[in-house]
């Protein structure tokens, strides 16, 4: 974990089936430390956990690497940001059926947030997948 500022913080996450669930709680309490709206903290809870899971199933990154996950708030927006040791990829949202399991997560990503996207991994091999709404807080750029 890194030291966080008064704008950002990041974790390491072990990439694993309980990666989404502790990406879930460490944003949760993070929100709650900047008094961030309950409705904006629900959003962002479900978009970081949609992240996660993606890169936990889909990264195709070596088993023991970490996921990193980073929340940031500058001008008004809220950013969740998961990177993975995966390479860059087709970022559409698939058309699930009403019987399909799996394959909404983008679909929820790309209703629910203002801008998302993609981009090289800032340090390291891989990709970061974030996703951006509009908090209505405070806060210098990141």
């Amino acid at each position: 974990m890194t030291v966080p500022s008064a704008n950002e913080t990041s974790w390491l996450v072990p990439q694993g089936p309980r990666a989404p669930g502790r990406a879930r709680a460490l944003l949760r309490t993070r929100l709650a430390e900047w008094k961030t709206a309950e409705e904006t903290a629900d959003t962002a809870e479900l978009l970081l956990s949609e992240l996660v899971t993606n890169a936990v199933r889909h990264s195709g990154a070596p088993p023991g690497r970490d996921i990193g996950v980073r929340v940031a708030r500058y001008d008004g927006v809220l950013r969740v940001e998961v990177a993975d040791a995966g390479a860059l990829v087709d970022l559409a949202p698939q058309n699930a059926s009403a019987w399909d399991e799996r394959g909404r997560g983008l679909a929820i990503v790309a209703a629910l947030a203002d801008r998302w996207g993609q981009c090289p991994r800032r340090h390291g091999i891989g990709k970061a997948v974030w996703a951006e709404i509009r908090s209505g807080s405070d806060g210098a750029p990141c």
